[in-house]
């Protein structure tokens, strides 16, 4: 058995309409259609049927954030050069999301942040191809700050 790419992942949010705010309407993914009597919606980038799927169950207790059991991150690939990523860190600025940290990890370059329920989403740009082709290990390069 070999994994090709991530097929998909599932959040439970609190309320739907602000996740969709934040997942279709600002990062760009098509909602594709609803499940649950309205309080799903799953949503793709157009690479497969679904690539994001979210369940509305209302308020829940909160986790504090840092090391802990379960999800740690999404990551969304949003282009391959920086002009994009910068682009990006000006939209989310635009649209009043904190940027919680931007990392160079020589084999892409990322920006941090958390969507409406805390979730942390890695938005990131794939460095040169050539680089991890080359030399697999270069994904484990330690990261370095990123200024943009």
């Amino acid at each position: 058995m070999k994994a090709q790419y991530l097929g998909h992942v599932v959040f439970y949010v609190e309320d739907l309409d602000r996740s969709l705010a934040f997942y279709r309407d600002l990062l760009g993914f098509q909602e594709i259609g609803r499940a649950f009597e309205g309080k799903a919606a799953a949503l793709t980038s157009g690479r497969t049927h679904h690539e994001l799927l979210l369940i509305e169950v209302g308020p829940a207790p909160r986790t504090p954030r840092g090391p802990h059991l379960g999800l740690y991150h999404i990551g969304i690939k949003i282009g391959d050069s920086l002009d994009i990523l910068r682009l990006a860190k000006a939209e989310l600025e635009r649209a009043g999301v904190p940027i919680g940290g931007m990392s160079d990890h020589t084999v892409s370059q990322s920006l941090y942040l958390q969507d409406p329920d805390g979730n942390e989403v890695e938005l990131y740009v794939d460095a040169d191809p050539t680089i991890w082709n080359r030399d697999p290990a270069a994904v484990l390069t330690p990261t370095k700050p990123l200024r943009l």
